[in-house]
């Protein structure tokens, strides 16, 4: 029996809709079923996919920080000042203070709810991969962080709750990353010699799936003003992070500009190298249960027997 790829798409700064992330997987299922084409009845099912829609922990505390906001005095600019209260708020909310961390357990608690669901349809023990874009790739990184590295018990009593303790939701399982436009270089600041990244891979990755080879990909653009490489951040990093891929994302109107921000979710070439990944992960976590068994031949039956 194969084993399926767990996959958690992580949606970026600001208001997001549900099926966010659809072209990316129309794209990553069509690429990945032509790679391994003949070796199931249905590559496609061979793909588990949870959207993950944090924006919804934060958007009723928006929507009302504007209501008071836009009526109390004169202000100009409304709708670029409604952008910024639906964009820049969610990275000021998000970050936990010592006597509240209301967003941030929120926040974590739909992350872990949405591994739950993939353990249940893909298996206790499928190859977890993370695509993660802009504030999504920090949220992607602090859960990671908090559920292998810490203490369990700083991870709150809702996160837990959500956790059943199965392989995928301990994270010993992930094995793919692909962090796009990732702000995690400015995030660095709040930490001595710019920080520590989540332990990548998990020390139990080998015992799930020993032939699986694990990889964190960055793609960054050059003209996105979010988006930062990270292996030159120490040297932690530079044993974690596989590769900083500079990419060139975005349309005519975009790709040269900082709006290429937004860019990533639609590009083909990361659908690419994210399909090829995958297919790579599935052949090796698969390989020895796709292996047939052989029979003896009519010539060795007979010698063994004569033996016999």
């Amino acid at each position: 029996m194969s084993h399926k790829i767990a996959i958690m798409l992580i949606h970026g700064i600001g208001r997001t809709e549900p099926g966010y992330s659809a072209s990316m997987r129309r794209a990553l299922t069509r690429r990945f079923a032509k790679g391994i084409r003949g070796a199931v009845p249905d590559p496609a099912s061979e793909l588990v996919f949870e959207e993950v829609n944090w924006s919804s922990a934060l958007q009723t505390g928006e929507d009302q920080l504007w209501r008071r906001m836009r009526g109390a005095a004169p202000m100009r600019y409304s709708r670029l000042r409604k952008f910024m209260v639906n964009f820049a708020a969610d990275a000021i909310a998000y970050q936990p203070a010592p006597s509240d961390r209301t967003a941030y357990d929120a926040i974590h608690a739909r992350m872990a709810a949405a591994v739950a669901r993939l353990a249940e349809r893909a298996g206790p023990r499928a190859p977890l991969c993370i695509i993660a874009h802009s504030l999504g790739t920090v949220i992607a990184s602090n859960y990671v962080y908090d559920l292998c590295k810490r203490r369990k018990s700083y991870l709150s009593a809702s996160v837990r709750s959500c956790i059943n303790g199965t392989p995928v939701e301990r994270g010993e399982t992930l094995s793919l990353l692909y962090t796009l436009g990732s702000p995690i270089a400015l995030w660095s600041l709040r930490y001595p010699s710019f920080g520590e990244p989540i332990r990548f891979p998990h020390r139990q990755l080998a015992v799930h799936h020993p032939g699986l080879q694990p990889r964190w990909v960055n793609f960054y653009d050059p003209d996105d003003v979010i988006g930062y490489p990270l292996k030159p951040l120490n040297a932690r990093y530079r044993a974690a992070v596989t590769e900083d891929r500079p990419v060139n994302v975005g349309s005519w109107l975009t790709s040269w500009n900082p709006l290429s921000h937004v860019g990533y979710w639609d590009d083909p070439k990361i659908a690419d190298a994210i399909s090829e990944g995958l297919v790579a992960s599935w052949r090796a976590s698969s390989a020895l249960a796709l292996v047939p068994s052989r029979r003896p031949s009519r010539a060795r039956s007979r010698r063994v027997r004569a033996k016999g």
